[in-house]
Parts: structure tokens; sequence; C-alpha cells
């Protein structure tokens, strides 16, 4: 059984535009095994509940979490993997790429994670399944934010990669880093 399962919520018009296509290929290119397991957003409710519909059918100890227009580096799991078994962290997360935008959070870039003043990462983690279904994700603005300071309120321990590991896809049909963007 792997120990780690790549979660990618998606939407119909991610995967008529190809996103979704790239996305899968990026998660079956991991140099650690993994299962994948696309989840189709089928009444539009959004990635936050995609994701925790999703969630329910995670059987591995290990959720990777993948938004469907992103893709990751073939080393991405062995690595947040490697720091969660060496920190003993429940939860890590890595850094970016990004691809026609900009970073909206450059400060943040390998500093390490300090529960006393927590800062924003992205969805693109690595956490304990345990832990992600028991804490969740609302389906509001900065639903991963929300997620990370409920696990820091749950007293998750968090880990910081200072890797990139992943490339962000800005593009019209976003808001990474982008406002006033969103998908249709």
């Amino acid at each position: 059984m792997n120990e780690v399962t790549i979660l990618i919520p998606f939407h119909a018009q991610r995967e008529r535009n190809g996103m979704l296509a790239r996305a899968v290929r990026s998660a079956e290119a991991q140099t650690h095994p993994c299962t994948i397991l696309p989840a189709r957003d089928v009444y539009n409710m959004g990635a936050a509940i995609t994701r925790n519909h999703g969630l329910m059918l995670v059987e591995t100890p290990w959720v990777a979490f993948l938004d469907s227009d992103d893709e990751l580096d073939p080393t991405h799991v062995e690595k947040l993997l490697a720091c969660a078994k060496e920190t003993g962290a429940d939860y890590v997360y890595p850094w970016f790429r990004v691809h026609g935008g900009s970073d909206p959070f450059p400060q943040f870039f390998g500093k390490p994670w300090d529960d006393n003043a927590p800062h924003s990462t992205t969805v693109t983690i690595l956490v304990k399944t345990e832990i992600a279904k028991e804490i969740g994700f609302i389906d509001i603005p900065e639903e991963d934010w929300h997620f990370t300071l409920r696990c820091v309120a749950k007293g998750v321990k968090i880990a910081h990669l200072p890797e990139r590991t992943w490339t962000w896809h800005h593009h019209g049909q976003n808001s990474s880093g982008r406002p006033g963007q969103g998908d249709a």
C-alpha cells in the first residue's frame, strides 16, 4: 500500500482545457509511489468542499493536495515525506515557482514555521490524512490559510521545506496572485 495519496479537486472546465491532464501527469511522475485521486466537483461546490469529499476516499496515512491547474516536480512527494519523517512534522509545506504571475508571499519563502507567528502557505501541502479529515476545509476565501490556522490551534506540528517543488500556474481563470480574477 502506498503511503501517500495525491488528491486533485477539479471541475469540468479544468478537464476540458487540459489543465487536469497536466496535473495528473505530474502526479504520475512522482519518484515516490503515490495513489492519485482526482475528485470531480460535480455540483459546483468549490475546491474546499470537493477536497472534503475526496478526503473521505483517502486510505493512505498521508495526503498531498494539488490544485488541478498546477503541477508537481517529480520529487515533490519524496522530499515532503522525507522532511516530515526527519522533523516529526504532521504537515509539511514547500514553496513554488510561479508561471504567468507573481508570488503573493515572497517574504515567507525559506522562513521557518513559527506557531506564534503563522503566515500564509498554499494548499499544496503534505499532511497526515487523519488530521486533514478531522480539520477539513471551509468554503471561504483563503480556505488554505484557515485550514492552516485550525491546524495550529489543534497543535499540529508544521514544518517548512524551503525548496521549490511545484509550479503555481497563474492564468485568467484563477485568482492566485491576480486579484479580481477567478474561475467561471
